[in-house]
């Protein structure tokens, strides 16, 4: 088994899960918060973490949208204080494991959540975080490991809250758990780490070490995606795949980019109700060729890793692959329409993860952007 000591201490292999009330008695957690969403119930995973578990079962909040609110974070919250928790273990996708960073941060430094906005300088605000464990089902966001967490607020923003104090004291990192997941869900969570590892590559912020792990995610999500979504039983698939996930967070500690500002600003539309991951595939290749010719070392090597020739086109490779694992072509096809781009473009704007794209984004050219995603 890997044990990882990058950013935190990752669990890494088939059968991890079982060190979970190892991990839970090291960090003094007695009742933890078991914070998941009702597919994760649905498919038995659940059950399975739970059946670790010695003693009483532990209270769980299972009502974690796709998209997780800030309505949401205070109702686990509540759960939270009732049940007298002193921890939290967020189990499931980026989803889940966002709402349980949230509820940490609350339970240590009390609210109101918008107080933490990392663009309005709140990072500094946080001072102390409840024990938290992170338990991935899917490979995607990576979120068992990074700095950050996104939720739509009352408002209507959707923000990423940023600080190494969210970063997960422990993360448990199973590829069993990922055998099940459907192929089109695959396809998706599989693309967000892929466009994790290229946007965390592109960013201007100097961090080698940081830059080289998200190669080497790159090199894994890009080859055995394919495999993942078409054989979801393929173990060595699974596993290469959430090591991808895994690393692609660890490389956005550089930052992300312009694929992110836009899919967080049409993610946070509750009419919507879309897939981050499926976001960051449709929008990736407008990206790719918006910031063509801003790092050509950097494409370069991006395309010698993604086994192109010299010269390739990273968008067209974005886009076949896109199509060979069921993805849709473009934004319209997901119901978003040119109508949008008005209320969409500022947003964007204001994402943070704007400020680390290769090549500055003004407002009109995330119009432009919108409408070439379409």
């Amino acid at each position: 088994m890997a044990i990882l000591s990058y950013l935190t201490t990752t669990h890494f292999d088939f059968g991890a899960v079982r060190l979970l009330p190892k991990e839970l008695e090291r960090l003094g957690i007695r009742r933890p918060l078991i914070v998941t969403d009702r597919g994760v119930r649905a498919a038995g995973l659940l059950d399975t973490v739970v059946a670790t578990l010695a003693g009483e079962p532990p209270p769980v909040f299972d009502d974690t949208p796709g998209n997780p609110t800030e309505d949401a974070v205070l109702r686990a919250f509540d759960l939270y204080t009732r049940e007298s928790c002193d921890g939290v273990v967020g189990l499931g996708g980026g989803s889940s494991m966002d709402l349980g960073k949230a509820v940490a941060l609350l339970a240590g430094s009390g609210g109101p959540l918008g107080q933490y906005d990392p663009v309005a300088g709140g990072a500094r605000k946080i001072g102390r975080v409840a024990p938290l464990i992170a338990v991935p089902t899917t490979s995607g966001t990576g979120s068992e490991v990074s700095v950050g967490f996104v939720i739509v607020m009352q408002d209507g923003r959707k923000l990423t809250f940023a600080s190494p104090k969210m970063i997960p004291l422990v993360a448990i990192c199973d590829p069993e758990l990922t055998l099940g997941l459907p192929a089109t869900l695959t396809a998706a969570t599989g693309m967000d780490a892929v466009t994790h590892c290229i946007e965390a590559v592109l960013t201007p912020v100097v961090n080698p070490p940081a830059e080289g792990v998200g190669y080497d995610g790159l090199w894994r999500g890009w080859r055995h995606l394919p495999t993942a979504v078409h054989d979801g039983k393929n173990r060595d698939a699974r596993w290469h795949m959430m090591m991808a996930s895994t690393e692609g967070a660890m490389a956005f500690v550089k930052g992300l980019g312009a694929v992110h500002a836009m899919s967080h600003a049409v993610g946070r539309r509750r009419d919507l109700q879309l897939h981050h991951g499926t976001l960051n595939a449709v929008i990736l290749p407008s990206i790719l060729r918006f910031n063509h010719g801003t790092t050509p070392e950097k494409y370069e090597r991006l395309r010698e890793i993604m086994g192109l020739r010299p010269g390739a086109d990273l968008s067209d490779a974005v886009l076949a692959r896109n199509a060979e694992i069921g993805l849709p072509s473009g934004l319209r096809a997901m119901g978003v329409s040119e109508a949008l781009i008005p209320d969409l473009v500022p947003h964007a704007v204001a994402d943070l993860s704007s400020r680390t794209n290769p090549r500055p984004v003004s407002a009109e050219d995330y119009a432009r952007l919108f409408a070439d995603s379409m």
